[in-house]
């Protein structure tokens, strides 16, 4: 569950505070939103996923992300941690410290009970303001379910689940292809977990 810190502060406060932190927290419009731990199974699948797409592009121009490097999306005001990034040629960072991402070519989200409505809705509003995203992937955690949304050339956003471990997503923005199986390696959907 996210804290909330509902004083107004700057995005200049709000970094000077969040790299100082032991904590990751977002910040959404002069607002500061604590991030809680991973659970063991959205910890396996970031792993999962972000190992494929590096294994898949590690001889070409990209760069994979987990969870760590900050991403603005500049017309809502919102610095976010996405779980899985994938960038297209050249990282563009938003200052100095080269900590924030501006151009993300692919975003991965591993829901979560308290942030799947969020991730769904409002978050996803936010990336597609972002000139480079190409596509987004929403991946359940309770259970084998992809969701992944595909910027077409008309601007529309296209929309296609997958739920079938012996099947494989597509990303044609970086040319590469997730197994469902590999997404979903030694994750075991029996289990309670927070």
């Amino acid at each position: 569950m996210a804290v909330h810190d509902k004083r107004y502060v700057t995005p200049e406060e709000y970094l000077a505070l969040e790299r100082a932190a032991e904590r990751k927290s977002e910040y959404r419009d002069g607002e500061i939103v604590g991030m809680t731990g991973a659970s063991r199974r959205h910890s396996l699948i970031t792993v999962n996923v972000s190992s494929e797409f590096h294994r898949q592009l590690e001889d070409r121009p990209f760069e994979v992300h987990v969870n760590d490097l900050r991403v603005l999306i500049a017309a809502s005001r919102l610095y976010t941690y996405p779980d899985v990034i994938v960038v297209c040629g050249e990282p563009a960072l938003a200052d100095r410290y080269r900590d924030i991402l501006t151009n993300p070519t692919v975003l991965i989200e591993v829901l979560s009970p308290s942030t799947e409505a969020y991730d769904r809705g409002t978050k996803f509003e936010h990336y597609r303001t972002l000139d480079s995203l190409r596509e987004y992937l929403l991946v359940s955690q309770s259970r084998p379910h992809v969701d992944h949304f595909i910027l077409q050339d008309n601007g529309q956003w296209v929309l296609s689940a997958a739920t079938d471990l012996a099947a494989d997503i597509v990303l044609p923005s970086i040319q590469c292809q997730l197994a469902m199986a590999r997404i979903y390696n030694k994750v075991r959907f029996g289990e309670i977990e927070s």
